[in-house]
């Protein structure tokens, strides 16, 4: 991978986004994705739309979702104890003994998850998870008013983890559920800006997936797009425990995992395969019996339909703070993403019947 682009890799995911709290990491992809499009604007929500050749046809959106999940500050006691809910699909196995980052007007503030020592837990205590309303946050603070000296209700939290590299072209962060994605929007602007796309391109960071795919919503409908692609992360499944008889075998490494199913359409699943064997670019297949549960959601259903697809990064241990997935296939996505766009034009049909 370029330097530049690690570079923004990094930046882009030392920041913190959880849902509905976004604006650090979009001012971080705004500022890099500018370079390569002809115009980046942001709407109500917060969903930054970057386009290039305007007047091409058809017209593609891609999403990628920049939030991340996190928690909330709810509740501050006498003693100065957080008390604090989730944002987004929480494992609470994994909360306690967390170090977080609580996002504040005055900056960061660096906290831990409190929990009864296990030497004080009764047998049965020992073998269930614990209650969120049973966890607390710790600042160091002596009562309840230095700790509101520096936060406020509603303030945002996220494990105080960041980037690293874990070996060779591997890297681990929280939240590359979804940076990744877009990332990998922005890298395909990139490219694309040297190219000469004959469709009208729209790269999109949403905002509120982890929440219900609002930011996609939103989005779709200001751009009403021929074509619609989501740019996520999928379950890879080359780790102990992981059962491929349902899940499928996805591998870290293996390339981009290109959606087949109901919520995508057929003609784009073919051209996307078709594509990859051409460029030589590798890739894997995941078969989604359902709706993906992604922005590819309701990018579909949006005013009369679109041409949908799903384009996904392999990760490992989602929704943990040690996501891990791989440089390369950063790469390849946004290879098979702008070899794709560039075989549109006005001639490209995608009716099914």
């Amino acid at each position: 991978m370029e330097k530049e682009s690690f570079d923004f890799l990094k930046k882009l995911m030392d920041t913190m986004s959880p849902s509905g709290f976004e604006e650090e990491a979009m001012r971080v992809w705004k500022d890099r994705t500018k370079k390569f499009a002809d115009e980046v604007n942001t709407d109500i929500l917060g969903n930054s739309i970057a386009d290039l050749n305007k007047a091409g046809k058809p017209k593609i959106m891609f999403a990628g979702h920049l939030d991340e999940i996190g928690f909330m500050v709810k509740y501050i006691d006498k003693e100065g104890y957080i008390y604090f809910s989730t944002i987004g699909g929480i494992d609470l196995h994994l909360v306690p003994g967390k170090r977080v980052w609580i996002k504040t007007k005055k900056g960061k503030v660096l906290g831990v998850v409190g929990k009864k020592p296990v030497h004080l837990l009764a047998e049965e205590e020992r073998k269930k998870v614990a209650k969120i309303e049973e966890l607390w946050i710790d600042i160091g603070a002596k009562n309840e008013r230095e700790s509101r000296s520096v936060l406020n209700i509603g303030d945002p939290i996220v494990p105080a983890v960041g980037f690293e590299v874990l070996n060779n072209d591997i890297v681990v962060a929280r939240g590359f559920d979804d940076k990744a994605g877009a990332f990998v929007v922005s890298e395909t602007l990139k490219i694309l800006s040297q190219k000469q796309p004959k469709a009208s391109f729209y790269g999109v960071a949403t905002v509120q997936e982890e929440i219900g795919l609002r930011g996609a919503r939103t989005s779709a409908y200001r751009i009403s797009p021929d074509i619609g692609i989501a740019i996520d992360v999928t379950f890879a499944t080359d780790f102990p425990s992981m059962d491929k008889r349902k899940v499928g075998d996805i591998k870290i490494g293996g390339g981009p995992v290109i959606a087949r199913g109901p919520n995508i359409n057929s003609k784009i699943f073919d051209l996307f395969v078709e594509v990859a064997k051409k460029e030589k670019i590798p890739y894997q297949v995941e078969g989604i019996s359902r709706a993906t549960g992604t922005d590819a959601n309701v990018i579909q259903l949006t005013k009369t339909g679109v041409a949908t697809g799903l384009v996904s990064i392999p990760n490992r241990y989602m929704h943990t703070q040690v996501e891990i997935v791989s440089l390369k296939d950063l790469e390849n996505t946004a290879n098979l993403l702008s070899a794709f766009v560039l075989r549109l034009d006005r001639e490209t049909n995608l009716m099914l019947h």
